[in-house]
């Protein structure tokens, strides 16, 4: 080997990082790598959810079991909306859990950007991570809420039936939803402050847009009904009625609407994400 050779020196690959055009692919394969960030992320919101709070987790059972208490004297005992055949208190906190896991998934997801302006800042990951995290970890809340209803479905002697298989699914129903909106807010929310404004009115009205106080029976007409699951929750609502409290199935056209909406959301959700991701750490 020559004396020239031996006195070269070291070139070290380049890896040069570049902003994406146009629409980018999803790469999802990130998030794999990245699983030991999504776990202590996740255990880092549920920490810091109750820190510094007088009851802790409590508050995961108070809040649906609270408004499940209003819901019944007011919509239950003064305006006697039927309720399937089921106690009312037991009709409406069967449609609040899944319900509370939505909302709160919404509101964390659609803020982690910004309140994660920091880390955003410092270091790269896949952004997807953030809002990923904030609906997973409302998993913890919907199962401390999920045993107070199955100690509810004891006390008035309901047991659920071979349709509670289909309980995951609609589970799933639920994240997907909380997801696929929350993408495209979170994304909105970097760049558009007012949609923390917003958010609010948005989760109030699309409570009384989802069959929670009242059931879709209401609605006669079967095609007003299938078009009606438009709104992903209707399906998990009835679903979660139907898989644990033996209410009347939800006619097919709504579970197949509710489920292909929001499959849709959160295809446009991810894209739109994926887009928008090249300029958070810029802004936010």
């Amino acid at each position: 080997m020559s004396s020239s050779t031996k006195n070269a020196p070291h070139t070290l690959p380049e890896l040069i990082l570049e902003p994406s055009r146009g629409w980018s692919k999803l790469n999802l394969g990130e998030l794999w790598a990245y699983r030991e960030l999504l776990y202590f992320l996740i255990w880092r919101d549920v920490k810091v959810r109750y820190k510094q709070t007088l009851i802790g987790a409590a508050w995961a059972i108070i809040q649906p079991f609270m408004t499940m208490i209003v819901f019944s004297l007011f919509f239950g005992q003064l305006a006697q909306i039927p309720s399937d055949g089921v106690p009312y208190p037991i009709f409406s906190y069967a449609a609040l859990v899944p319900w509370a896991f939505f909302a709160n998934g919404l509101t964390n997801v659609s803020n982690g950007l910004v309140s994660s302006g920091n880390l955003i800042k410092k270091v790269y990951f896949p952004r997807l991570v953030i809002p990923l995290s904030g609906v997973l970890s409302g998993l913890v809340d919907f199962a401390l809420a999920f045993g107070v209803l199955l100690v509810m479905m004891l006390l008035y002697g309901i047991l659920p039936t071979s349709a509670v298989l289909m309980l995951p699914f609609f589970v799933l129903l639920a994240l997907i939803t909380s997801l696929a909106v929350g993408l495209w807010l979170s994304a909105m929310n970097v760049q558009f402050r007012d949609v923390r404004y917003v958010l609010p009115f948005l989760v109030q009205f699309w409570l009384f847009a989802t069959p929670i106080a009242y059931p879709s029976s209401l609605i006669e007409n079967p095609i007003v009904r299938a078009l009606y699951g438009i709104n992903p929750m209707a399906g998990v609502v009835e679903g979660f009625r139907w898989a644990l409290l033996g209410s009347p199935m939800p006619p097919l056209p709504m579970l197949i609407a509710s489920t292909v909406t929001a499959l849709i959301a959160l295809i446009g959700g991810l894209f739109y994400f994926r887009r928008m991701e090249k300029s958070f750490a810029d802004i936010v």
